[in-house]
């Protein structure tokens, strides 16, 4: 399990390749007037497209990826043998530090915590302060796949939890959305809360509670009414499932289909990824490069793109669409208004035991990179916590 140092270096053989697939790429037709209704509208593909093939330089984002702190270290995992993983891991220098997990979803990777980590880190001030790992998950970024079916949220749970007690982390705090908030429900319910002291997510999401369940928590909410917030939340819930989850069901039942167009077209994987980008975030002003860069970590990923799609069929077929079973370990949520799914507050206390919620007024799925701020606040103030604080004493 030793730590080895890690730069970013796509060879130019592979830059090469992709100015050739981009040389070749045919657009598809679009309707008069089509907006954002069918998809991704083809003026800002096209747009994307030219830049990325002249104009971007992808050496000079290589660069900029490099100042962050990255390495890579071999984790074993029941059942799969030894994984690589790649993680970036950014200390502070400030004493009683907290130990910090961040763990992205897709279609994220590591780069979601390059704001995080000033805010977190910095040692002026009265805060907690934070050493701060950011994984790339197994199958994505540049951390390898597994090779072997039914890697499950256990498994990335597994992979997180190694890898912090490795660093010499044997009590930390999590953090992550979308499939993040999963995979730290997990680590939260297997290893907490001895080694986990604390969790959070952006991503409020959670079914109503059950009588075999949570008796009480049912009774609770068969007696308290929906405010108007949660009516209109939860009507929203159904045009998301009716309008919004194609692209899940897609990844959740043939990922490797949809991966045949995700590793041989850089244009439809640019477009795939670069809808999700615009339509998640709360009016976030993406510009070009920042596109192009987050796309190519992708494209350039260690076992291709169509690798990070996996993870949706593993869940839906090997996970029986669940979630962890609820957790003691202190909980923490943040709401922001542009998430993809509403959840009531009250139903969130059959995931965990909710300590710290904050409710915002801007921000979308990607909190830690549109609102860095907002959520560096949220974790800080979660773990200023006597139930959280005084484990890091």
């Amino acid at each position: 399990m030793a730590e080895k140092s890690f730069k970013l270096a796509v060879p130019d053989t592979e830059l090469d390749y992709l100015r050739k697939k981009l040389d070749l790429v045919r657009f598809p037709d679009e309707l008069e007037d089509a907006g954002w209704q069918y998809g991704v509208p083809m003026d800002a593909v096209r747009r994307l497209t030219a830049r990325w093939k002249e104009g971007f330089d992808w050496r000079a984002a290589e660069a900029k990826i490099n100042e962050l702190p990255q390495f890579t270290r071999d984790i074993e995992v029941e059942g799969f043998g030894t994984l690589n993983i790649h993680y970036v891991h950014q200390k502070t220098v400030a004493k009683n530090a907290i130990p910090l997990l961040f763990v992205h979803g897709w279609p994220g990777h590591f780069l979601e915590v390059s704001k995080l980590l000033p805010l977190l880190t910095s040692d002026t001030g009265d805060d907690p302060k934070f050493h701060v790992v950011a994984l790339s998950l197994p199958g994505f970024g540049f951390s390898e796949a597994p090779k072997k079916k039914a890697f499950m949220m256990s498994h990335y749970a597994e992979v997180g939890h190694k890898l912090m007690l490795a660093l010499g982390y044997n009590e930390y705090v999590i953090q992550g959305g979308d499939w993040g908030y999963a995979i730290c429900h997990s680590i939260a319910h297997l290893y907490g809360p001895k080694h986990v002291k604390a969790w959070h997510t952006n991503m409020a999401n959670a079914g109503p509670p059950t009588f075999w369940a949570s008796p009480l928590l049912w009774l609770r909410n068969l007696l308290t009414p929906f405010s108007p917030a949660d009516v209109k939340g939860l009507q929203q819930n159904k045009i998301w499932a009716a309008d919004g989850r194609g692209y899940a069901a897609i990844q959740q039942t043939r990922p490797q289909t949809i991966g045949c167009f995700m590793a041989d077209s850089p244009m439809g994987l640019l477009a795939w990824i670069y809808e999700k980008l615009v339509t998640w975030s709360d009016n976030y002003p993406w510009t070009d490069d920042e596109v192009l860069t987050w796309v190519s970590i992708y494209w350039f990923s260690r076992a291709g793109p169509a690798a990070s799609a996996r993870i949706y069929y593993e869940f839906f077929h090997k996970s029986g669409s669940s979630l962890a079973a609820r957790s003691t370990t202190p909980f923490g949520v943040s709401y922001f208004p542009k998430e993809l799914v509403y959840t009531p507050r009250l139903w969130m206390r059959t995931v965990g035991n909710v300590v710290f919620e904050s409710e915002h007024e801007s921000g979308g799925h990607f909190a830690a990179y549109e609102v860095p701020e907002k959520l560096a606040n949220d974790v800080k103030s979660l773990c200023k916590l006597e139930s959280v604080s005084k484990a890091f004493k």
